[in-house]
This record gives C-alpha cells, sequence and structure tokens, in this order.
C-alpha cells in the first residue's frame, strides 16, 4: 500500500514556474514507477511525465517538453515536478501517481495509487 500527498500547486502567472511534490508513504518507494497527471475541466486525465523507480528512465508528454522535469529522491520517498514557462493551457488538477512496476507507464488505468491531487491555475 502506498499513500501519496501531492503539494505545492497555486496561481502563477504565464511564464512562471511552480514545484510540485509529493510525498510517498512505504519503505518501497523505489520499487514503484512513478508518474505525474493532469486533468482539466471536461477533459480526460493525461499523463504529464513517468519516472522509473530507480530514476533512469522518463517520459515526457509532447505538450511539456523542455519545460518539465521530473525527478525523484528514493531516500526521501518523494517525488517533484519542476514547471517552467507556465501556460495557461497547463491549468489543471495534477495528481501523483505509483505504478506496481519499476517500469514507467504512461496510462492512467497502469497505475495503481493516486494522490488527492493539486489545483494548479496559470493565468494570462
Amino acid at each position: 500500500q502506498v499513500h501519496l500527498v501531492e503539494s505545492g500547486g497555486g496561481l502563477v502567472q504565464a511564464g512562471g514556474s511552480l514545484r510540485l511534490s509529493c510525498a510517498a508513504s512505504g519503505r518501497t518507494f523505489g520499487n514503484y514507477a512513478m508518474g505525474w497527471f493532469r486533468q482539466a475541466p471536461g477533459k480526460e486525465r493525461e499523463i504529464v511525465a513517468g519516472i522509473s523507480g530507480r530514476g533512469r528512465t522518463t517520459y515526457y508528454a509532447d505538450s511539456v517538453k523542455g519545460r518539465f522535469t521530473i525527478s525523484r529522491d528514493n531516500a526521501k520517498n518523494a517525488l517533484y515536478l519542476q514547471m517552467n514557462s507556465l501556460k495557461p493551457d497547463d491549468t489543471a488538477v495534477y495528481y501523483c501517481a505509483a505504478r506496481s512496476t519499476s517500469i514507467a507507464g504512461t496510462e492512467p488505468q497502469s497505475y495503481d495509487y493516486w494522490g488527492q491531487g493539486t489545483q494548479v491555475t496559470v493565468s494570462s
């Protein structure tokens, strides 16, 4: 069982930056691939970025490549998402999720544990 809690969301102007954090419970955090997803009103939940259990492999959605960076600190049971050059289209609730394998995945249904989400709002 993994319990996930996101933090770091908020309101920012276009072009600004935010850093999201996700704190995870459990002693085997490194056994789980992790992902950041987002869901805007009226839209489906979509992958933003994923990272393998040891952090050696990462994945980014085309819409965030070059602007967002996913990272993890297994010693601290923590996942991060550094978001730069934010755009109004990035406005959404952001969720961290854990997958019961060390291999990163992109489909929401392949993730087993989810946080409660944190709101990110980017004003124009």
